[in-house]
């Protein structure tokens, strides 16, 4: 049982619970961080490691590494495939070779890559291997070998349940629903350290004193996911808030915000349409906005069906929108059009896998026989060359057809609506070697930390956020120790803080009634904003009148509220204010960044009047400037200062170690755990 205690606050009595580390979040990353630091306790000799650690989750389940997927979401690990080569050298080098990331990050994240994808297999993750138990993998966007394994369309779901039940195997506590409103913090500047997490408990919201909740620990690890519901269009899970807000406001400094990934979705449900879902060549289609007057408008661009059909395929494992895939009608300028018919037409896209892609005007009718050699070989060593697109990926995927229809959606017999979605931020809070945070004693794992950079491998986000959890309860346990502090001291260093909180959440429930606008559509303006000036197209000028509106937000909100219908939907005024924080953090990066002379990059476009016109028949608005790489070379860092202001600036990237290590020193470092320092 975890240590529980009182804090009496005025007539309040608030609970305080006392470990050695909390973990906030429940998705794979933390889940894994869970169970490392449990043996690894109980390895050091605690006999009740469960009672050192707790996981604090605003909703059990909730998250992306439980909700989102794809045809066959990707796991990404060190090849050990048959004859092909690999080592971690080599998959740091991929990782680093899209710019932004540091080196010695990627060659941990391959180091441990085994160590992981092992765990997950003993656990029980359904990965396949052949009848010689072998591992076979196959090519992820970004990915020059064949590193990528998958156990379908819930890969992370099953290393969720597989975790989730090991965790509870192991008797560590899971408090839900808490949701962590503030990091609680004391020092100042190098010298802030983390000391605890203030939360809400949803059940006891409307009792006087909110739900608010105290946790006093040695050690705070954030695995909260990334900000999904900052966009209007996402493919993440609703409620993915991410807390990127109150980890800005503890002091912790990110990095490469300005990274987001962008790709083809289904709009209901929300679903990745990458791999075999564009490998089988459905048909792309338009229609007015109540589903009339339907349009073929992909032909209007393309030479011929030869070479629209084969863009298709290829953006199965060029999913992610990549401005170095537009030119010579390249796979990523469908996003372009789906983008151009959404945005500047007022038109509605749909996926048919019905139908083949349909000729029309100057374009030959549709033939598997007329594919490019890849994507012809690619569907004959499948067994996938029937005739429809829902035949080919039922011989290819069933499980990415039934996943659909398990959401009431049959794709033999209706299309998908599509859009260009926010599906990922390579970006997050920087961390060092063991995924500790620039405020010490405050860890960062899975997509809230983000190491990824500019371009990063298909699936390597599920790999960074198991080594991360590994990392962190490796520093934790063996440099840290199972210390938990004192309630005293505690209470005497946040107290000051708990009571400002408090009196922060009754003002805003107080300025609730004749507060000018409502919570929600405060909200739907933030995750406007960003679609708009933070998504897949961007201008240094719409960043930067972005910013200025942002900044004009965040102060309307702290000075005349936010409406709620109900004194009980604080929450709602705590989470849009923290999304109003994240999003003027993440529109200053991008405002900088451009203005620096970044280019177009990664999974997005900067607007240029002289740059590169993705097809002629697009209008001007669409030219862009290529990419700076020079700027690879550095990392755009962005911190919310004391003087309430974001800044940025730019440091350079940490080079792949070179240096060998030898046995018997390495082995006397081990033993006397100077390596963990």
């Amino acid at each position: 049982m975890l240590q529980r205690t009182l804090f009496h606050l005025g007539e309040l009595s608030l609970p305080v619970y006392s470990t050695n580390t909390v973990i906030v979040g429940s998705g794979a990353a933390a889940l894994n961080c869970a169970e490392h630091l449990y043996r690894f306790f109980q390895e050091r000799g605690e006999t009740r490691p469960e009672e050192l650690l707790c996981i604090v989750t605003a909703g059990l389940g909730a998250g992306a590494s439980n909700c989102s997927g794809s045809d066959k979401q990707t796991y990404y690990k060190l090849g050990i495939q048959g004859k092909t080569p690999d080592t971690p050298h080599d998959f740091a080098l991929t990782l680093t070779q899209g710019g932004c990331t540091h080196g010695d990050l990627a060659l941990i994240e391959g180091e441990n890559s085994l160590r992981e994808f092992y765990h997950l297999v003993e656990k029980g993750v359904p990965f396949p291997h052949n009848e010689r138990g072998g591992f076979v993998g196959y090519k992820t966007d970004h990915d020059p070998r064949q590193r990528a394994t998958s156990a379908g369309p819930w890969t992370s779901r099953f290393m969720v349940q597989k975790s989730l039940a090991q965790v509870r195997r192991f008797g560590i506590p899971i408090l839900a629903p808490y949701e962590a409103i503030a990091l609680l913090t004391v020092g100042e500047g190098k010298a802030r350290r983390c000391i605890g997490v203030l939360a809400v408990n949803h059940k006891d919201a409307e009792e006087e004193g909110f739900g608010l909740t105290l946790f006093n620990a040695e050690n705070v690890v954030m695995a909260t996911g990334g900000p999904g519901e900052m966009y209007a269009v996402s493919v993440y899970p609703r409620y993915q808030m991410g807390a990127h807000g109150i980890c800005f406001e503890a002091g912790a400094v990110a990095h490469n915000l300005t990274e987001s990934q962008f790709g083809l979705a289904s709009l209901t449900p929300r679903w990745n349409l990458s791999g075999t879902y564009q490998q089988v060549i459905p048909r792309y289609y338009s229609t007015d906005p109540d589903g009339s007057n339907p349009r073929e408008f992909l032909n209007d661009y393309f030479p011929s069906m030869r070479a629209l059909a084969t863009a298709i395929f290829l953006k199965g494992y060029q999913w992610p929108f990549d401005p170095d895939k537009v030119a010579g009608f390249g796979s990523s300028l469908i996003d372009i059009l789906v983008e151009h018919e959404r945005r500047d037409l007022g038109r509605r896209v749909w996926m048919d896998f019905t139908r083949n892609p349909m000729a029309t005007g100057r374009l030959e009718p549709f033939s598997l026989s007329d594919l490019e050699p890849e994507a012809r070989l690619y569907l004959e060593r499948s067994g996938a060359l029937q005739e429809t697109p829902i035949q080919r990926l039922e011989r290819m995927n069933p499980p990415s057809i039934e996943l659909y229809r398990n959401r009431g959606v049959d794709l033999t017999r209706e299309p998908l609506e599509i859009a260009v979605c926010a599906q990922h931020n390579n970006g997050g809070f920087a961390v060092d070697r063991w995924w500790e945070s620039n405020v010490s004693h405050l860890f960062v794992i899975g997509e809230q930390a983000g190491t990824h950079g500019v371009k990063r491998p298909g699936g390597s986000a599920l790999n960074a956020g198991q080594v991360g959890g590994l990392r962190a309860a490796q520093r934790i346990a063996h440099a840290y120790g199972p210390r938990v502090p004192s309630v005293s001291e505690f209470l005497s260093a946040v107290g000051d803080t708990v009571a400002a909180k408090l009196e922060a959440i009754r003002a805003g429930i107080r300025r609730a009634e004749s507060a000018p606008r409502r919570a929600e559509e405060v909200q739907r303006e933030i995750q406007q904003r960003m679609t708009d000036f933070g998504g897949v197209s961007r201008s240094l000028e719409g960043a930067s009148r972005a910013v200025d509106a942002a900044r004009r937000l965040l102060v309307e909100i702290r000075r005349d509220g936010l409406r709620i219908e109900r004194r009980r939907h604080f929450l709602r005024q705590l989470r849009v204010e923290a999304m109003c924080v994240a999003h003027l953090g993440y529109l200053t990066a991008i405002r900088d960044l451009i203005a620096r002379g970044s280019g177009s990059r990664g999974s997005h476009l900067v607007a240029d009047p002289k740059g590169i016109l993705p097809h002629p028949a697009l209008g001007s608005e669409w030219r862009f400037g290529p990419e700076n790489p020079a700027l690879r070379e550095e990392i755009l860092e962005v911190w919310l200062g004391e003087d309430g202001e974001f800044h940025t600036r730019a440091v350079p990237v940490r080079p792949i170690p070179e240096s060998e290590f030898w046995f018997e020193n390495t082995w006397e470092a081990y033993r006397s755990g100077r390596v963990f320092e």
